[in-house]
């Protein structure tokens, strides 16, 4: 099969702009693969918000935006990988990403960096 059948990238003029040589999201087969999300509003370019709920929220809009484009949902994803730069904070995110997620329940990591 060619390479070009069993993945292809996923882009869409409503995503975020990523800032290197990669793509939003890649579609393999019938998995889809989201690059790494900031929580900028794909709207003005700019950081949504200072608080870690906004913050929280955008990322989750801009995955969620990826996966649409791909043709799949918020409950299809498997896994998540969180960056925080305060564990403080963490209550707080996990708020947002409970309300997001609802019932679903992917792996996740969170850590500190």
């Amino acid at each position: 099969m060619e390479e070009s059948v069993r993945h292809r990238p996923v882009q869409s003029e409503d995503l975020t702009r990523p800032v290197g040589p990669y793509v939003p999201g890649m579609i393999f087969d019938r998995l889809v693969f989201v690059s790494g999300q900031g929580a900028t509003d794909p709207a003005t370019g700019r950081l949504a918000g200072s608080d870690v709920e906004t913050q929280t929220e955008q990322v989750l809009k801009n995955v969620q935006a990826i996966l649409e484009a791909a043709g799949s949902r918020m409950d299809c994803v498997l896994r998540c990988g969180v960056f925080l730069t305060d564990m403080a904070d963490f209550p707080r995110m996990n708020a947002v990403y409970e309300r997001v997620f609802a019932g679903h329940r992917p792996a996740r990591t969170t850590v500190a960096v």
